[in-house]
């Protein structure tokens, strides 16, 4: 995978495509600006370029290793929880973790939903996993990856 020299930001997309003659035609100039890397493939070069093994990754994440390896090799897709742990494990900040969301197809994290304002405090401040799991425990929130909350 390769990173774009001169990235177009989001802003600019939307005034290209609302000011083309057809969507066919924005869709044409614009192919590699509308193209999304596969999650798996993403993952894989993040730990490249930021000279990680992936074992790393998947264990600051609190993921079982063999799931987390079906993740770098795309035979699994990651939950929205999944994304999340793994934005812990490669340490990002909210905006990469933002990217990492997106490229994995699932929903942004927002300031109004009090879970998603927990972990991005949390990214924001870099936090790990554990310690992001015992705030969402403290608010009595629910944990990332499917564990329960058991505080009354």
């Amino acid at each position: 995978m390769e990173e774009k020299s001169e990235r177009i930001s989001t802003q600019e997309l939307w005034a290209r495509l609302f000011k083309s003659a057809s969507v066919g035609d924005y869709l044409d100039k614009m192919t590699d600006e509308c193209e999304m890397p596969a999650f798996s493939e993403y993952i894989t070069f993040l730990c490249q370029e930021r000279h990680e093994k992936p074992e790393s990754i998947i264990k600051r994440s609190d993921l079982d290793s063999s799931f987390g390896h079906r993740l770098f090799s795309g035979m699994r897709n990651p939950s929205r929880d999944t994304v999340l742990q793994l934005a812990f494990g490669f340490e990002m900040d909210t905006d990469e973790t933002q990217q990492l969301l997106k490229i994995a197809g699932v929903t942004a994290l927002h300031p109004r939903v009090k879970r998603d304002a927990v972990i991005a405090y949390c990214l924001h401040n870099r936090k790990s996993v554990m310690e992001v799991q015992r705030l969402l425990f403290d608010n009595n929130l629910p944990l990332m990856g499917g564990k329960r909350n058991e505080k009354g």
